[in-house]
């Protein structure tokens, strides 16, 4: 045989431009070196290929709510959790964001409880008592799983259970009805999406009697019992399999109050900016994944007499697939270190958005081998719409935008003292947003977003960028000398400067 790629394996997965110009140990390129080898490349095919299987009843008939899950699963898992993926540490996002982004490339799905866990800890400590009870086990760097009583354990857990069938986002149309006890509350009521419903413990939403609350939910009851915590079916979704996601159904759970009655959604929304964070880490992830295996093949794979990578149109498109990489990966990590409330909101509408267009592309890279099983490019454009949906699809995400910049109007001058005076091209675009930034019409909400996202990613790129890949960024996203499809960068683009930086050194 000849003219075949080698296998893209035995590389340190951390050895990304973008990503070293922001975090640069060991520990990260150890990290690297395991997501980017054969042994744990197969496990991630493993995890994905024999999704989770939920077990209602054992054969006796006794009701026991458990899900099965292949042995990979809890290897990828056990990595996550002991390099402290999981854990939320005050001041610390910016490594951990770093390792999230590294391993997450092995398979996606087993970032979500990971990500939950870490979100959880935030909302958590509204209630000081639990919290003390709580957090060390949510950040302790041992994975432990089963269900027995959680302060039995020597690590923890955590999902979130919010959406209803009737209400989806809007969570204020939750019908779960909490009912006040002796010592917390009982649940009773269905949840339409509960991802890792094996988890420990989950924060959810209700109806106290003074209004949406939110609770913490035991799986197993601190007597060693079953929460009345049942799972109905586990849904069957278009990507990230090697997760479950689960219906559920309250039935006089008991759970504890975290938060007044009544400020449910103010309470939570710590855990969701958490993940929302992980959302734009993730879709990050998945372009740098996606560009790897691109350029990768086009570097050893000829065709009409030369390498696919040393043609015109291909090296556009490769260039085209990376600028909008780096674009991601450098957002994401500034928004780890710094955490602004509107460039949060604002990238997760786009870089989510991103996502499947660039695994598309990526995958076409490949041709008719991309659009096979073998070459994982399947799984990446399965699981790349997710991150758009959760936490808030493309609507939810851009008037949050809009509340945002009402209710704190600060975020702006904060936005844009981040934006202002960087380039002039990125002044232009500001100047054409006119007035927008005060007074958006809510139809107009995704165009003035996808604006903001675009100048924040130019006036990122060139403050931390390399020199070449930020040219080419602002000059098509925000020059005009750009068409609609990848692969239309204008000729001034230095190609060699952002390939180089693209191909995986093996």
């Amino acid at each position: 045989m000849t003219n075949q790629v080698p296998p893209l394996s035995g590389h340190d997965v951390a050895d990304d431009p973008a990503l070293l110009s922001w975090v640069d140990n060991a520990e990260l390129h150890s990290l690297g070196k395991l997501a980017g080898s054969e042994e744990w490349q197969e496990r991630g095919r493993l995890a994905n290929t024999y999704p989770p299987v939920l077990h209602t009843h054992d054969r006796y008939g006794n009701r026991i709510d458990e899900v099965e899950f292949h042995p990979a699963w809890h290897e990828l898992m056990t990595v996550a959790v002991t390099h402290g993926l999981h854990a939320y540490v005050d001041g610390g996002h910016l490594e951990r964001a770093a390792k999230f982004y590294v391993w997450s490339q092995v398979e996606a799905g087993h970032g979500c409880p990971i990500s939950m866990t870490c979100a959880a800890v935030p909302a958590l400590r509204v209630a000081p008592e639990l919290a003390a009870t709580y957090e060390p086990l949510l950040t302790a760097r041992d994975y432990d799983f089963g269900l027995r009583p959680p302060l039995e354990k020597r690590g923890l857990i955590a999902g979130m259970s919010m959406t209803e069938k009737q209400g989806g986002s809007d969570v204020r149309a939750n019908t779960t009805v909490a009912k006040p006890v002796d010592d917390g509350y009982v649940l009773t009521g269905h949840k339409w999406f509960t991802s890792a419903p094996m988890s420990d413990v989950f924060l959810t939403l209700a109806q106290a009697p003074g209004g949406l609350t939110c609770f913490l939910v035991p799986r197993v009851l601190p007597d060693g019992t079953r929460n009345r915590f049942f799972l109905q079916r586990l849904k069957d979704k278009l990507g990230n399999k090697s997760n479950a996601s689960a219906e559920i159904e309250y039935d006089e759970a008991f759970a504890w109050r975290i938060g007044d009655e009544g400020r449910g959604v103010r309470t939570i929304i710590e855990m969701v900016n958490m993940t929302r964070l992980d959302c734009v880490l993730g879709s990050a992830a998945g372009m740098r994944a996606g560009l790897r295996q691109a350029a990768h093949h086009a570097a050893h794979r000829k065709a009409f007499g030369k390498y696919l990578i040393d043609q015109p149109a291909m090296r556009n498109v490769l260039a085209d697939l990376a600028v909008e990489s780096e674009a991601a990966t450098t957002t994401a990590m500034w928004l780890a270190q710094n955490r602004p409330r509107l460039g949060l909101a604002v990238t997760k509408y786009w870089v989510c958005k991103r996502g499947p267009a660039h695994a598309a592309e990526a995958l076409e890279c490949l041709g008719g081998n991309g659009y096979i099983e073998d070459s994982g490019m399947p799984r990446l454009f399965r699981e790349s719409p997710l991150m758009s949906i959760w936490e808030g699809s493309g609507n939810v995400a851009a008037l949050d935008v809009l509340r945002a910049m009402k209710k704190e109007p600060e975020s702006v001058q904060e936005f844009l003292a981040t934006v202002t005076g960087v380039d002039p091209r990125i002044d232009r675009a500001l100047n054409e947003l006119g007035t927008a930034l005060s007074d958006v019409d809510e139809s107009q909400a995704r165009r003035v977003v996808e604006k903001m996202a675009l100048i924040l990613q130019g006036a990122l790129l060139i403050r931390h960028g390399h020199p070449a890949v930020a040219d080419a960024f602002v000059a098509s996203r925000l020059g005009g000398d750009w068409g609609v499809a990848f692969g239309t960068l204008p000729r001034s683009t230095d190609f060699a400067a952002i390939i180089d930086r693209a191909v995986p050194k093996l």
